[in-house]
């Protein structure tokens, strides 16, 4: 598999990042941990870090602060660690950008499962056509600036997305006029498939209506398709 990948664990539990460390380490992995977000910089200043195990519930800055402040300056992969499960904070999780979520108490084997899968996405994801300067997609008058990762109005106004909105629109212009179900969006959006009654695509596709549609409530862009999913109706073009 090449160069051992280097996770990095934020979790103010010393048994839990101890014990995570321990068995992604068995497992061929090379493990750094910090309790909170100061020791998680100071890591990230350090080294070169492939996926960070974040928890929600740290003392301080909490899981999602820190998570949208990583997501501001880049893209290393996270799987963020929520309580219970619980839809609300998993919901916000993703849409300050975390590539998956595992709910608390989980079996270590499941976080190995999930690491595995975010790393070999991370790894096939092609970077010429979202990293490279000056890449854009443009359609009905927007224009996504994948570079920079944010959207320009018709007008020639920056909208403010969240970086889940964001992921979720570039998965719609990827595949325009094409009816994609919410396990489809998951996955292409955020790297993971859909738990059961998952509604954050849902959430995030209203919020993303709000912002690029003339009547949200009579979306010609992002159309409901009963039964099946969503479709982009929009024509897409690169620049």
């Amino acid at each position: 598999m090449g160069e051992t990948s280097h996770i990095l664990i934020v979790d103010d539990d010393r048994e839990i990042r101890d014990l995570l460390g321990r068995f992604l380490t068995k497992h061929g992995y090379r493990v750094t941990t910090a309790r909170d977000g100061k020791e998680m910089r100071r890591v990230l200043a350090d080294w070169r870090i492939d996926l960070i195990v974040l928890d929600l519930m740290l003392p301080g800055e909490d899981g999602l602060s820190l998570c949208r402040q990583l997501r501001a300056n880049s893209l290393i992969p996270i799987i963020m660690l929520t309580a219970m499960g619980e839809e609300t904070d998993r919901i916000v999780g993703l849409e300050m950008g975390a590539d998956d979520y595992l709910p608390t108490p989980f079996n270590p084997r499941e976080l190995l499962a999930r690491t595995k899968a975010v790393l070999r996405r991370a790894r096939s994801e092609p970077t010429s056509d979202r990293t490279s300067g000056g890449t854009i997609m443009i359609f009905s008058g927007w224009k996504i600036d994948l570079a920079r990762r944010r959207l320009i109005s018709p007008e020639d106004i920056v909208v403010d997305l969240t970086p889940g909105e964001f992921d979720l629109l570039v998965a719609f212009a990827d595949h325009p006029q094409r009816v994609l179900s919410r396990d489809q969006l998951l996955d292409l959006a955020r790297g993971r498939a859909a738990a059961p009654f998952d509604r954050s695509v849902d959430v995030q596709v209203s919020r993303l209506r709000r912002k690029i549609e003339t009547d949200p409530m009579e979306p010609e862009l992002i159309k409901t398709v009963r039964g099946g999913g969503y479709l982009f109706t929009a024509s897409v073009e690169r620049g």
